[in-house]
């Protein structure tokens, strides 16, 4: 790594998005590397496919790259980045539910005995942590998307109480409350997930 990338490892992130509006590529390059994998990790619990989270975070980075000027220093760095990630995933999330309306309005008579596959159910000789890692996400996927997103962030990504509320533009005290309720959301559901899988 030459001298100016060892230098970018000790920068904030706000700096390195400063010296990046300035026109220093390392600076994206150092960027890139501390965010890639929270952020696919963040956008798989959103989509549950890792192929569409790789997608949505590229697009992140596009959008980070041609709309570098567009980042304030008024907040962290992470709440911006972590709110586009957001917004894309939601976006491809609806993108999906018209399709799936769309291929199920197209149905006709003779598609009656059509199947939605589980595709949350591996094989049988799938480790223990991958089952394990399957029903976790098969109930985050369930929760209403209120309590869906404040666990994703707090629990999974473990960003602040008031990041989240930065990001999702809702007060603390509320991040606070969905981030209880949902937990006993998850809780609950996770019980009955392991119940059915012990039957």
């Amino acid at each position: 790594m030459s001298d100016a990338g060892k230098i970018q490892d000790h920068l904030s992130d706000e700096k390195l998005i400063e010296q990046f509006q300035q026109g220093n590529i390392y600076a994206f390059e150092e960027i890139v590397r501390r965010y890639k994998d929270q952020l696919i990790n963040f956008a798989y619990r959103y989509l549950s496919d890792f192929d569409d989270a790789e997608d949505v975070v590229q697009e992140t980075f596009m959008r980070v790259f041609r709309k570098k000027k567009a980042y304030k220093n008024v907040a962290k760095f992470s709440t911006w980045i972590y709110t586009i990630t957001g917004n894309l995933a939601k976006t491809e999330l609806r993108r999906r539910r018209r399709r799936k309306i769309l291929s199920l309005s197209n149905l006709g008579y003779e598609d009656k005995d059509f199947e939605l596959k589980d595709v949350t159910k591996g094989p049988e000789e799938s480790v223990d942590e991958l089952i394990q890692d399957g029903v976790i996400q098969q109930a985050i996927n369930s929760l209403p998307e209120k309590f869906r997103e404040v666990i994703i962030f707090r629990d999974i990504q473990e960003l602040s109480y008031e990041e989240i509320s930065t990001i999702l533009k809702i007060p603390l005290g509320t991040v606070k409350s969905r981030v209880n309720r949902g937990r006993l959301k998850l809780q609950e559901k996770l019980v009955g997930y392991l119940k059915e899988i012990k039957k």
